[in-house]
């Protein structure tokens, strides 16, 4: 699988960052998120925490940045900077050596078409407000 680096957000030892695949997927590092009450992780699949302000780098890839909408596969909201989302999990031992995983985090993998729905374009906010 081929990974093109989209981006990354940042605080001393943090680091959720976002892969576009040539599978037209996505791969998101994120925190573990360990099954927990509310939150119910199929199996073959992981959740994981981000910052929202992650999926800003999905413009490089060509989708509109936005405000992110709270839904699937975003399973819950951390507070108002961050959320948990879930994909399928990456198993391939290449891709997670490739993306150097420290123990506190994992990646997953999510169709393009889901994580660029989770994205309002900006018109479309205007719109709603009246603008």
């Amino acid at each position: 699988m081929k990974l093109t680096f989209l981006g990354k957000e940042s605080k001393v030892g943090d680091s959720p960052t976002l892969y576009a695949t040539d599978r037209d997927t996505y791969i998101v590092q994120g925190y573990k998120i360990p099954p927990a009450d509310g939150v119910t992780v199929p199996d073959g699949y992981t959740a994981v925490a981000i910052y929202d302000r992650l999926l800003d780098h999905l413009a490089k890839d060509g989708v509109p940045a936005g405000a992110v909408r709270r839904e699937p596969p975003i399973v819950a909201g951390v507070d108002d900077e961050s959320c948990i989302i879930q994909g399928r999990t990456v198993t391939d031992d290449d891709i997670r050596r490739r993306i150097r995983l420290p123990g506190h985090e994992d990646c997953v993998e999510i169709p393009k078409t889901e994580l660029a729905a989770l994205l309002k374009d900006p018109r479309e906010a205007d719109q709603q407000r009246g603008a």
